[in-house]
């Protein structure tokens, strides 16, 4: 069942299962909190699991024309406020990874700890802004259709695709729902936002990395040539995974994530 809550004029939607230490699942770009469901259920049998439907998604109000990565920071804070959390471990899938690192630089008294899932500390390149720029004509132009399905599908190594067929088809139907503006909003801030390598790898907060083998959107030999591994931080490769570890390789991740969060216990 779906909550909401007021906040900068809107409504943030979000989901709260399961006791324990607060665990807060931030979704990717194209995705709701939806994608999170199988994961959050079982991770909700140790921990309380907080999945939020970042602004533009999901049920969450549209803002602006820009969603900037520091304004999604800042209504995740909103949502900490009103359920008087104080501490969380933060997880951000892709899209969401760069909101977590500026929940980093802007909150860190806040974070336990943080994963980066299949995400990375650095600003868009130029091709990348290319395609970005593209996406959004495209969406503009009303055929956001002729992007959605070919990026799902891009989401999953090519050995998995046969195999999780539903779970490919529940994105590409989470995908269809959601705005154009939304969309667009979220476009724009992932091209404005900075690089925050050196958040990265000067934070204090420990860190746990997941990167996928078969991302074709996350090179992990391309980013690790880029970024140096905090000493705090933990990096494990899913071998069997695009971009999607947490529904590609679930029993793996899970074990991975909550050893990690029971670390930080002791």
């Amino acid at each position: 069942m779906k909550n909401y809550i007021h906040c900068k004029g809107g409504k943030l939607y979000y989901s709260d299962t399961g006791e324990g230490s607060p665990v807060v699942l931030l979704h990717g770009y194209l995705e709701s909190s939806e994608v999170w469901n199988a994961f959050a259920e079982k991770l909700s049998r140790r921990y309380r699991v907080i999945s939020m439907d970042l602004p533009g998604h999901g049920h969450s109000t549209i803002f602006g024309e820009s969603h900037s990565m520091e304004f999604m920071a800042t209504m995740i804070k909103g949502l900490l406020d009103s359920l008087d959390i104080k501490k969380i471990f933060l997880t951000g899938h892709s899209l969401g990874g760069y909101v977590a690192l500026a929940f980093l630089e802007q909150f860190p008294e806040q974070l336990k700890g943080y994963c980066l899932f299949h995400s990375h500390p650095l600003a868009d390149t130029p091709d990348v802004i290319l395609k970005r720029e593209r996406e959004i004509k495209v969406v503009r132009s009303g055929r956001k259709f002729l992007i959605y399905p070919e990026n799902i599908s891009k989401m999953f190594a090519d050995e998995n695709l046969d195999r999780l067929k539903a779970a490919v088809q529940h994105l590409k139907d989470i995908a269809s729902r959601l705005s154009d503006e939304g969309i667009i909003a979220v476009l724009n801030g992932m091209m404005a936002r900075p690089s925050r390598v050196k958040i990265m790898e000067k934070a204090t907060v420990p860190c746990l990395w997941i990167l996928g083998r078969h991302d074709k959107y996350i090179s992990c030999d391309s980013v690790l040539e880029k970024v140096r591994v905090p000493s705090n931080a933990q990096l494990f490769i899913l071998e069997k995974s695009g971009h999607l570890g947490f529904i590609e390789e679930e029993e793996t991740s899970l074990k991975i994530m909550t050893d990690f969060i029971e670390k930080l216990k002791s």
